[in-house]
C-alpha cells in the first residue's frame, strides 16, 4: 500500500488471534483500501504509518486490552468492542463466519454512531484481575480435588457427610485406619490427593491476601467495600474491571451493564418485564448477588434503613427478588459513591428534584 491510500484511511477493523491478525481498513467514503492479514510484527509496524488519530477497532477478547494500549502509544484511536455487538454486521451471516468477514464486521460495528465501546484496562486493573481470575481456578480445582477424594473413597464403602469439613476431619484418620479395605496404593494416592487439596487452600489464603492488600491500598475500593453486601472480594474485583466509573451516564446504566435490570419483551405499548438480563460480567454479578444473599440473611440483626427495607421487600416480593433488589441497589448507590466522591451513609434520605422539604 502506498503512503497516498494508507493516509486515507479513516477506519480499521482488526480480528485478532494468537499469530495473524486480519485487516479490514476503508477510507472516510467508505471505499475498502486493504484486507489482508498481518502477522503480529508486520501489523505493528503496518500501524504505525497511519495517520494520528486512526480508528483502530477490534472485538475485546485475549490480548486486546494489550493491543489497544499498543496502539494507542502510537497516537491512534484504539476501541474495543464486545463480541455480541459485531455478530449482527457480518454480511454473510452465521454460516459466513471467517477472519475477513469478521474484521469486516468490526470495522462496519465501529463506525455506528450509537455503538458502545469497551473501555481499555490499564496493565495495574489487569494486573488485580489476574489474581482474581487465578483465585476462581484455584476454588474449582479444590472442589474437583475434593469431590475426587470423595468419590474414590466411596468405592471402599468410606461414605462422609457433604460438608469439606467433615472429609478433612476424618481423612487422616481413615488413611490410618488399617481395618478398612484400602489397599496401600489408594492410601498413598489419596494421601498425595490431601496433599494437593492443602496446597489449593494455601494458594487462595494468598490471593485473598493479595485481594486485602489491594482493598487497603485502593481508596476507590475502601469505599466499594463499606456497602452492605460488598466485602473486599466484590470491592477489589468491581474497581479492577469497571476502571472509571464515570464512563457509564447514570447509576441506572450501571446497573444494566451489570445484568442487573429487568428483561424486556414489550411491544405495542405494553410493559412485559421478565427476569434479569444476566448480561455483562458474570463474576461481577455473582459477586454482588452472593453479597447481597449475606445482607439479606443477617438483616434482622440492623436498624438502619437498608435493613429496614429489605425485611419489608422481603416480606412482600420473596427472598430471592430481595437479594437480586439489593444487588441491583449496591450496584447504584457504588455509582453515585465513586462519581460524586461521596461516602455511603446506610441512613441516607435520597432527595428529589421539584420535592417539599417537611418541617
Amino acid at each position: 500500500m502506498n503512503d497516498i491510500s494508507q493516509a486515507a484511511i479513516v477506519r480499521v477493523g482488526v480480528d485478532l488471534s494468537k499469530k495473524y491478525f486480519q485487516v479490514h481498513a476503508i477510507t472516510q467514503l467508505g471505499e475498502v483500501t486493504l484486507a489482508k492479514a498481518f502477522s503480529r510484527d508486520r501489523f505493528f509496524t503496518w500501524c504505525s504509518e497511519l495517520p494520528s488519530g486512526c480508528m483502530v477497532a477490534m472485538e475485546s477478547c485475549g490480548g486486546a486490552h494489550h493491543v489497544a494500549r499498543r496502539l494507542r502509544d502510537m497516537g491512534l484511536d484504539a476501541r474495543l468492542i464486545a463480541g455480541s455487538f459485531v455478530t449482527p454486521y457480518r454480511m454473510a451471516g452465521k454460516s459466513g463466519k471467517n477472519d475477513a468477514n469478521d474484521a469486516a464486521a468490526i470495522c462496519e460495528a465501529a463506525g455506528r454512531p450509537q455503538m458502545r465501546f469497551v473501555p481499555t484496562k490499564t496493565c495495574e486493573q489487569q494486573g488485580q484481575l489476574a489474581v482474581h481470575r487465578l483465585r476462581e481456578g484455584y476454588k474449582e480445582e479444590r472442589t474437583a480435588c475434593l469431590n475426587r477424594i470423595r468419590g474414590l473413597l466411596a468405592e471402599f464403602g468410606l461414605v462422609f457427610p457433604q460438608s469439606p469439613e467433615a472429609l478433612r476431619g476424618a481423612i487422616h484418620e481413615v488413611l490410618e485406619d488399617a481395618s478398612n479395605e484400602l489397599p496401600s496404593v489408594a492410601r498413598l494416592a489419596l494421601d498425595r490427593a490431601n496433599s494437593h487439596y492443602t496446597e489449593l487452600d494455601k494458594e487462595i489464603a494468598w490471593c485473598d491476601e493479595r485481594i486485602r492488600a489491594h482493598v487497603k491500598s485502593d481508596e476507590r475500593a475502601k469505599k466499594a467495600a463499606q456497602l452492605l453486601g460488598i466485602g473486599p472480594l466484590t470491592a477489589s474485583a468491581l474497581v479492577s474491571t469497571v476502571g472509571d466509573f464515570a464512563q457509564f451516564h447514570s447509576a441506572r446504566q450501571f446497573g444494566a451493564w451489570l445484568g442487573l435490570a429487568p428483561s424486556q419483551n414489550s411491544t405495542g405499548g405494553k410493559a412485559k418485564l421478565g427476569g434479569i438480563t444476566k448480561r455483562g460480567d458474570t463474576y461481577l454479578r455473582t459477586l454482588l448477588i452472593q453479597g447481597a444473599k449475606s445482607a439479606v440473611m443477617s438483616a434482622g440483626k440492623r436498624s438502619d434503613r437498608i435493613s429496614k427495607w429489605l425485611l419489608q421487600l422481603r416480606e412482600r416480593i420473596g427472598w430471592q427478588k430481595t437479594v437480586v433488589a439489593l444487588a441491583n441497589k449496591n450496584a447504584r448507590i457504588l455509582w453515585s459513591v465513586l462519581t460524586r466522591g461521596t461516602t455511603f451513609d446506610p441512613e441516607h434520605v435520597p432527595t428529589y428534584p421539584g420535592a417539599v422539604a417537611v418541617a
